[in-house]
């Protein structure tokens, strides 16, 4: 069968990789074993999961993902358990797919702060840092784009509260809010009007659910990328680090 059980990455890469796989699903009919199921049906994406199962089994990878899209007849199970799908144009795919009327709509109407949504000036931060804080683009970026935006509540979601990017931070906005889990995340900070976001694919999600914010994220330096180019997407702000 298709699975992603034991695809690799936290969260924001299950996501990604998970409605890519689904994606393809629908047009095929096929039966998937997602990893995260529920955590993603949480947020108001639904992933399809169809009948059929095939006796062989091919890799889907970022090269061959378009060919498998425009395939009605696939006769094979995916595996794609190795592939981050985090290619500018598959994300580009996803994106537009969030943002489609009947999608858009189950994932607002599922977010227990859907009563935000263009009912605030705040700003919400989303800065990733210990297993990756070498890719982090540091305190200059932060610091320049708060500075271009005029708030009211500043919010910032971390996995590091410690660090000294936070501490500055707080030290210059001391009515800072470090708030949620991983899914009140997601949903929350879509709610914001203002969003600043760092380098990974958590980052990018918390981006593809913002549906009526403006959306900041750090440009790329060839040092500070372990992934596709997943931030391309026409109307967000692209700031220098």
């Amino acid at each position: 069968m298709t699975t992603t059980i034991n695809s690799r990455g936290r969260l924001g890469n299950q996501i990604i990789r998970n409605l890519a796989v689904s994606l393809i699903a629908e047009k095929n009919n096929l039966y998937v074993n997602y990893g995260c199921y529920n955590l993603i049906q949480e947020l108001g994406i639904n992933l399809f999961i169809g009948i059929n199962k095939h006796p062989t089994t091919i890799l889907l990878t970022d090269e061959n993902y378009f060919d498998m899209m425009s395939n009605a007849s696939l006769n094979h199970n995916l595996n794609a358990n190795n592939t981050y799908f985090q290619t500018k144009e598959i994300t580009n795919l996803l994106y537009n797919y969030l943002h489609s009327n009947a999608i858009k709509t189950n994932i607002i109407n599922k977010n227990p702060f859907k009563g935000r949504y263009n009912a605030n000036n705040d700003l919400f931060i989303h800065i990733r840092l210990t297993d990756a804080e070498r890719f982090n683009p540091g305190i200059k970026y932060y610091m320049n784009s708060i500075s271009n935006i005029k708030f009211t509540n500043l919010y910032i979601s971390t996995d590091d509260k410690t660090h000294n990017i936070i501490t500055q931070i707080i030290q210059k906005y001391p009515n800072t809010i470090l708030n949620y889990d991983e899914i009140e995340t997601f949903q929350f900070a879509s709610t914001c009007k203002n969003i600043i976001l760092s380098h990974g694919s958590f980052s990018a999600v918390i981006g593809y659910l913002s549906f009526f914010s403006n959306v900041n994220y750090p440009e790329y330096e060839s040092n500070k990328i372990w992934y596709g180019d997943m931030f391309s997407i026409d109307g967000w702000n692209k700031n220098s680090v």
